[in-house]
């Protein structure tokens, strides 16, 4: 049964956001996800998941850089966590995902924001993608 993109991405944030709490390595984190994901039937937790994590962070540098230029109203460190992770994963499949275009990508992060975050969040989340998104269309 194939799964669909939306829960693989779902998936991933929360992994990204457990993340930003841990030190230990990705393989750990998965581990302990795998072995917590008995009775959770909306995460998954697989190839596609952590392929999706581990590329999130082999570019978080730049994506973080990215964030730190559209978010003009709070630095990178005062930004919550559960909002960096959704930044995150929103800009990595908006820049890096040839088949996820970046309307999508901001429509699903403001989706994941909905779910997971405060109602003022969305705001947020939506003026950061959005300034990035037209930042695009000026080059």
């Amino acid at each position: 049964m194939s799964i669909p993109r939306s829960a693989i991405r779902e998936s991933a944030f929360v992994i990204i956001f457990e993340k930003s709490f841990r030190d230990d390595d990705l393989e750990v984190i998965f581990d302990d996800a795998m072995n917590s994901l008995d009775d959770d039937k909306e995460i998954v937790l697989n190839e596609a998941v952590k392929k999706l994590v581990i590329n999130v962070y082999e570019n978080v540098e730049e994506i973080d850089k990215i964030i730190s230029k559209y978010s003009d109203k709070r630095s990178i460190e005062r930004i919550p966590k559960i909002n960096l992770a959704i930044l995150r994963l929103a800009l990595y499949e908006a820049i890096y995902e040839e088949k996820v275009p970046v309307n999508v990508a901001i429509s699903e992060a403001v989706i994941i924001t909905k779910k997971y975050a405060q109602k003022a969040d969305v705001s947020f989340i939506n003026g950061v993608l959005g300034a990035y998104s037209r930042s695009l269309s000026d080059e």
